[in-house]
């Protein structure tokens, strides 16, 4: 199709000034950008890009997109690469596919990404903060976008650690960006400026609202005060021949074919049907209009100037000094203003929810270009308050000429002392985070979740804070539902003073084993407690829940079984466990997919028996294809051997798959360990575990696979009592590499990476040793953007250096000189200082020919770049220049 040519052109750089002529690439000035998008993989800017496109061709809106990894420790659905050379194919598919939309400009910024995790404290061990955050900051000084869109940064259940890093760092950035003491060296040593991004929003929100264009000014976000925008996703493309734009993003999707996406279909041609995509708001320092006003909402105030509006530039940033507030009790709100130009007659006015009382004097007078003025109030909420409520205060700006301009902010309510569940640890650290960088309304998405094994005991700890002015002493109450005790029918505090913490700890018991566990019960598994927290004059009700995880007892074996995929006469004693429970994927009946599984153990191992019924076989892969178990067949088998992990990277997991396309060794089972203490190939990485499997054929009906796993092999010694484990079973009906169902013993949404939430699995008579641990060890060979033809092609013509570290100065690496012959072609760099040159020969696809020159003090080297097949038609000399943490790409086309 002609316009997926025009879309592939762009992407590849080849648009880029300055690559016509036989000159090298040298751009005037950096790229300057209306939107960034920030994430951590190629493909996750793809549901955004219908609107980025949209936004392109008739506003000429350019967007650019910072990745913070290649995406080369995920999946591969169209070959065999992994690691880098997978982080290379993920990083052109990205390229290809925002082409649709316009987009010319990614940044790669060389963080690794090593495995699904839910862990965004993982995620920042491995990426590490200071460069993370150093290069989304210098990235955006220097391309100097408007607007940042990212993803969800909230700790909420199964959101990929690696987005919620991301994220995180992206609204970090927003402020660090415009503070010229963050990162100080990229102002005084790089000629960098501090740059004030106007607003930031995060993909999504939950609510409601009509299809068709109407939904553009008609929506309920389920969290009623979310600032939620929308753009149709059904206006036309002139550019892709009138195309849909929601159709342009189908195909736009289809490009990231490694991650089972070529087969995305079609989408809907009935306007009527066709919805809006979605942005919230995390923060703006410009007014911001009415949502509902149309599809460039999201950017009226940024780039666009809105009806009425106040001039482009004008900055009206509302902050309250208190997240949480107390009925009856005062507290301050800022309106801080700024603006480009000279703006008279400046004044500020505050409105606050009905029943609330606002004083201050919002007459600003003559803003002065560039200098801020302030505008401080005194807000005092009603006697009536209910705990958790959220409120938005809105500040209005007018002048006596510029037009009027309206910004808010977001206050919850809150109750003198309140008692919460204690946190999850990794929720615990996401909450703190949010305190320190005053965005607390990022964890309204997160429920106060605990786990509990069915039929048993565990301590719950009540955090309590007292948010009042007094010393606080009271009782804290723990109401649970039906089928559970609490051993304490309360627990007193006292003296507890003002901003200060405390707890008690209650212990409770699931009464009743018959109640359902994992998803299977009710409300997605949740089971509602309250907390119910007495201070001086009243009281407070806190919601909480229970998840119920089930429970097994392994029974030790009287002889070792022999591992051959049956199960021979009293090898397995034990409970014969269902894992046939869907937890993700399309509904299947039991004919279609389930299984059971029995276990027993050695003094030196854990054996464990499953028996899969499958109707289809699905794609076979090869030996060496045997990883990333979520694309065919197979089984996940999981043990955390003390419980409780807070991520995977404490665990062993196993994906085992029933058979592979061996025919010479009678395609035998395979197994690798998966996203957790040492990920890779089985029999590297777990020495001495063995796997055997029986695969039914004419007709094929399911599998069993038997598997042995030492205990020698586990991240920790077993604790007897509390070894958490589970088994996942993927189901693919197809030859596409993708799974359709999955089933399994303790299932939710996100359960892969959450221990926490696995069940419980309990060694008869076997005797508990004191821990050690192994430390993990995490893949650690990322992509980087000196070895990317395709990033040092865009560096030369956009000016930002590759993977966004420090920029060397113009001139540091040059071609000096080229002379190609048939069999290959000759170069002459100049280097001004001691460095590592990587030279590519691109013909827009792929590298013809490559060298790594090494520089120990600045001088010329030749460079001999054999060729096979002559030069192509088309082709670039790519070089990439790397000293110390800075980086340069410099491109000159040969023919």
């Amino acid at each position: 199709m002609r316009w997926r040519a025009k879309a592939v052109i762009a992407a590849c750089g080849l648009l880029l000034t300055g690559l016509a002529s036989p000159a090298q690439a040298k751009p005037s000035q950096p790229i300057d950008l209306d939107i960034m998008f920030i994430g951590a993989h190629p493909d996750d800017e793809a549901g955004q890009l219908g609107t980025f496109g949209y936004w392109n061709e008739y506003h000429d809106m350019k967007a650019g997109v910072i990745t913070m990894t290649r995406g080369e420790g995920g999946g591969n659905a169209v070959g065999l690469e992994e690691g880098p050379a997978l982080g290379i194919l993920r990083e052109a598919e990205e390229r290809r596919a925002v082409g649709w939309a316009g987009v010319e400009n990614i940044y790669n910024l060389d963080a690794l990404d090593f495995y699904y995790t839910a862990s965004a404290p993982l995620s920042e061990q491995v990426w590490g903060y200071h460069n993370s955050l150093s290069r989304i900051v210098r990235t955006i000084r220097t391309t100097r976008p408007e607007v940042i869109v990212t993803m969800n940064p909230s700790a909420t259940q199964g959101n990929h650690g690696n987005h919620q890093e991301a994220a995180m760092l992206a609204v970090e950035a927003f402020y660090a960006a415009a503070d010229p003491k963050a990162f100080p060296e990229q102002i005084t040593k790089e000629g960098l400026k501090p740059f004030r991004v106007a607003r930031i929003f995060q993909s999504g929100d939950g609510g409601s609202g009509p299809s068709g264009p109407a939904c553009e000014n008609t929506f309920t976000p389920s969290q009623p005060t979310n600032v939620v925008f929308g753009t149709w996703q059904g206006y036309e493309s002139a550019r892709h021949d009138g195309t849909r734009w929601n159709q342009v993003n189908v195909w736009a999707r289809r490009e990231y074919a490694s991650q089972g996406w070529a087969d995305t279909g079609d989408a809907s041609t009935n306007p009527a049907s066709i919805g809006c995509n979605r942005i919230t708001m995390i923060d703006s320092r410009t007014p911001y209009p009415d949502p509902s006003v149309g599809g460039t909402a999201a950017l009226q105030g940024t780039s666009i100037r809105a009806e009425g509006g106040l001039p482009l530039g004008t900055e009206l940033h509302v902050r309250s000094e208190s997240w949480e507030v107390l009925a009856g009790q005062p507290f301050e709100v800022k309106t801080h203003v700024r603006a480009d130009k000279a703006i008279p007659g400046a004044k500020v006015t505050l409105e606050p929810p009905a029943g609330w009382t606002v004083k201050g004097n919002g007459n600003i007078g003559t803003i002065t270009p560039k200098k801020e003025a302030v505008a401080t109030f005194t807000v005092t909420p009603p006697q009536s308050l209910v705990a958790g409520e959220r409120f938005r205060l809105k500040a209005t700006m007018t002048s006596k000429k510029d037009g009027a301009g309206s910004n808010t902010t977001l206050v919850q309510a809150t109750a003198p002392v309140r008692g919460t569940l204690e946190p999850l640890p990794e929720v615990g650290d996401f909450r703190e985070w949010t305190e320190s960088k005053r965005v607390q309304s990022l964890d309204a998405l997160i429920d106060s979740l605990l786990s509990i094994p069915s039929g048993g005991t565990r301590p719950i700890r009540v955090d309590l804070r007292n948010h009042s002015d007094q010393v606080q002493s009271g009782t804290v109450k723990l109401n649970v539902p039906a089928g559970f005790a609490v051993a304490q029918a309360q627990q007193s505090y006292s003296g507890l003073r003002p901003g200060a913490r405390g707890a008690v700890t209650f212990t409770v018991t699931n009464t009743d084993a018959s109640l359902p566990t994992a998803n299977r019960a009710p409300n997605d598994g949740r089971y509602p407690v309250q907390i119910e927290t007495s201070y001086n004059g009243g009281s407070a009700v806190q919601p909480g829940f229970l998840n119920i995880v089930p429970v097994t007892t392994i029974p030790k074996a009287a002889t070792a079984p022999t591992v051959d995929g049956t199960a021979g006469p009293g090898e397995y004693t034990g409970e014969v466990i269902d894992i046939s429970t869907r937890w993700e994927g399309s509904a299947a009946p039991a004919a279609d997919i389930s299984g059971t599984a029995r276990l027993t153990y050695t003094d030196d191992a854990i054996y464990a028996l499953f028996d899969i019924t499958d109707d289809v076989l699905g794609t076979v892969l090869p030996p060496e294809d045997c990883k990333r178990p979520r694309r065919n067949d197979n089984i996940e088998f999981g043990i955390d051997p003390r419980g409780g992990s807070p991520n995977t990277s404490t665990v062993f997991n196993v994906a085992l798959f029933p058979t592979t396309n061996d025919p010479a060794n009678g395609n035998p089972p395979c197994y690798a360990r998966e996203r957790d203490n040492h990920q890779g190939p089985g029999p590297q990485t777990a020495p001495g575990m063995e796997v055997a499997s029986v695969v039914t054929s004419n007709p094929y009906t399911g599998y069993r696979i038997e598997v042995k796993v030492p205990f020698s092999v586990l991240p920790d010694r077993v604790d007897a009592d509390r070894m958490g484990m589970n088994i996942l079973v993927n189901d693919s009906d197809t030859q596409d590499l993708s799974a359709q169902t999955r089933v399994g013993w303790s299932t939710w949404s996100g359960v892969r990476a959450d221990p926490w939430r696995w069940g419980v699995a309990r060694l008869a008579g076997y005797t508990t040793q004191p821990s050690s641990p192994k430390e993990p060890i995490i893949p650690d060979t990322a992509a980087l953007s000196v070895d990317s033809p395709q990033t040092i092609l865009q560096s030369s013509g956009d000016g930002v250096a590759p993977g966004g570290w420090t920029a060397l100065p113009d001139g540091t690496i040059r071609i000096h000189g080229v002379t190609k012959r048939h069999d290959g072609v000759r170069v002459e760099l100049k280097a001004r200082q001691a460095g590592t040159a990587r030279v590519f020969v691109w013909d827009g696809d792929k590298v013809v020919a490559d060298a790594t020159v090494e520089f120990d003090r600045r001088g010329d080297r030749d460079v001999w770049l054999p060729l096979s097949g002559g030069l192509p038609t088309g082709a670039t000399l790519l070089v990439s220049y790397q000293s110390g943490d800075a980086t340069a790409g410099i491109a000159q086309r040969l023919r």
